[in-house]
C-alpha cells in the first residue's frame, strides 16, 4: 500500500466537513480500502442535510403560496365591500331633485337589450323620476345607440307615450352619435326630435342573421344530432337546412315586426314625414338630411337644447344608476358569448344596424 497519499486535511485548501468526507471514502474506495466509519458517517449526514434543505425550501414554497391565496382572497373581499359600499352610494344619491330649473336626462347608450344598460326597465325608471321631478322643465331622452331589441324598445315607445298623455311636460329625444333603428323607435314617441349635423339616424327595418354550416360539417366529417318534437322546431339551427316554407315562413315574422315598426313611427311623427319611397327601406342618413325628410325636428345637440329652453346649460341626468357587479357580469357574459361567436341577445330579431 502505497504511503505517498495526499492529505486533504493538512496539505491544499481548506474543505468543509462534509467535501472532506467525501473525498476520504473516495480514497478510501480507489484504493480498495472500505471507508471508514467517519467517512460514511459524514456521507450519511451530508444526505440528511440535503433531505433536510429539501423539506425546509418545499414549506418555504407552500408558505408563499398560502400567503398569495390570503392575500388574493382579502382583496376580492375588499373590492367586493367597495363595490357595494359605491353601490349604495349611488342609489342614495339617485333621490334627491336640484332646486334650480334644468332638463331632466335619461341617458340611452349602447345597443338595446333587456340584459344591457340600455334595457327598458332601466329607461323608463329614469323617465317617471324625471317627469315627476318638480323643477325639471323637460325630459330628454338622450340617445346614443345603433338600436337592439324589439320588445324593449316597444315598452319605451309605450311609456312615452302614456307620459305625453298625462300632462303638458314635454318630452324631447337628443341624438347624440346614432340613433338607429330600435333607438329611432324609442325617439319617434317624443314631442319632439333633435339631431347633430353629422348624427346617423334612421334604420327604420329589421334585421336577422346566422350562418348556415350544413355543408362545413360534412366536409369536415361530423354529423349533427338534433332531437325535436315538431317538424319546425329546430329550422333556425345553422347547422340543419331551411326549406323554402320555413324561410317564407320567417320572412313574414320580419315583415310583420318591420310594419310594427313603420306604424309606430308615423303615430309618433304624423305629417312631419316626408313621402319619400326608401324612408323605411332600412337606409341610415345624417342629422342634416334626417330633417329634409322629417326624421327630425331641427339640428341642435344638448346644450344648445338647454341654452334654447333656460337660457344657460342646466342639466340633470336622471337615468338609474348600474350596479357595479351587474355591469362587470354582463361585460363578462357578453365578452365570452363573443369570443365563442354566439349572440347574446335574447331574440334573433333586432331593430340594429348590422
Amino acid at each position: 500500500m502505497s504511503d505517498d497519499r495526499r492529505d486533504d486535511w493538512t496539505q491544499g485548501p481548506e474543505l468543509s466537513r462534509s467535501e472532506a468526507g467525501r473525498r476520504e471514502a473516495a480514497d478510501a474506495t480507489r484504493d480498495g480500502e472500505p471507508a471508514s466509519a467517519d467517512a460514511v458517517r459524514l456521507a450519511e449526514v451530508q444526505m440528511m442535510d440535503r433531505w433536510v434543505g429539501g423539506v425546509l425550501a418545499e414549506q418555504r414554497r407552500s408558505r408563499r403560496w398560502k400567503i398569495f391565496f390570503r392575500l388574493l382572497f382579502a382583496l376580492v373581499v375588499i373590492a367586493g365591500l367597495c363595490l357595494s359600499a359605491y353601490a349604495m352610494f349611488l342609489a342614495q344619491g339617485d333621490g334627491g331633485s336640484p332646486s334650480r330649473r334644468h332638463l331632466g336626462i335619461v341617458e340611452v347608450s349602447g345597443p338595446i337589450d333587456a340584459n344591457g344598460q340600455a334595457n327598458a326597465e332601466r329607461i323608463i325608471k329614469g323617465l317617471q323620476r324625471a317627469w315627476k321631478a318638480p323643477n325639471a322643465d323637460a325630459v330628454v331622452l338622450h340617445v346614443n345607440s345603433p338600436g337592439g331589441s324589439p320588445v324593449q324598445s316597444q315598452r319605451v315607445y309605450d311609456e312615452i307615450r302614456y307620459l305625453e298623455a298625462q300632462g303638458d311636460k314635454p318630452i324631447l329625444a337628443v341624438i347624440e352619435d346614432i340613433g338607429a333603428s330600435g333607438a329611432y323607435y324609442m325617439a319617434s314617441a317624443a314631442d319632439r326630435i333633435y339631431a347633430s349635423p353629422a348624427s346617423l339616424v334612421g334604420s327604420i327595418g329589421v334585421i336577422s342573421a346566422g350562418f348556415g354550416l350544413e355543408h362545413a360539417i360534412d366536409k369536415i366529417g361530423v354529423e349533427r344530432r338534433v332531437f325535436t318534437a315538431g317538424e319546425n322546431k329546430a329550422f333556425m339551427d345553422p347547422f340543419s337546412q331551411i326549406s323554402a316554407g320555413q324561410r317564407e315562413f320567417w320572412q313574414s315574422v320580419l315583415d310583420t315586426t318591420h310594419r310594427q315598426f313603420i306604424e309606430a313611427v308615423k303615430a309618433g311623427r304624423g305629417d312631419r314625414l316626408s313621402d319619400d319611397p326608401a324612408l323605411f327601406s332600412g337606409l341610415v342618413w345624417t342629422g342634416e338630411q334626417a330633417k329634409s325628410l322629417g326624421l327630425v325636428d331641427d339640428i341642435a345637440n344638448l346644450e344648445q337644447l338647454s341654452r334654447a329652453r333656460l337660457g344657460e346649460v342646466s342639466l340633470e341626468d336622471y337615468t338609474p344608476s348600474l350596479d357595479p357587479w351587474s355591469l362587470v357580469s354582463n361585460k363578462l357574459t357578453s365578452a365570452a358569448a363573443h369570443w365563442v361567436g354566439l349572440d347574446s341577445a335574447a331574440s334573433p330579431v333586432r331593430y340594429q344596424l348590422p
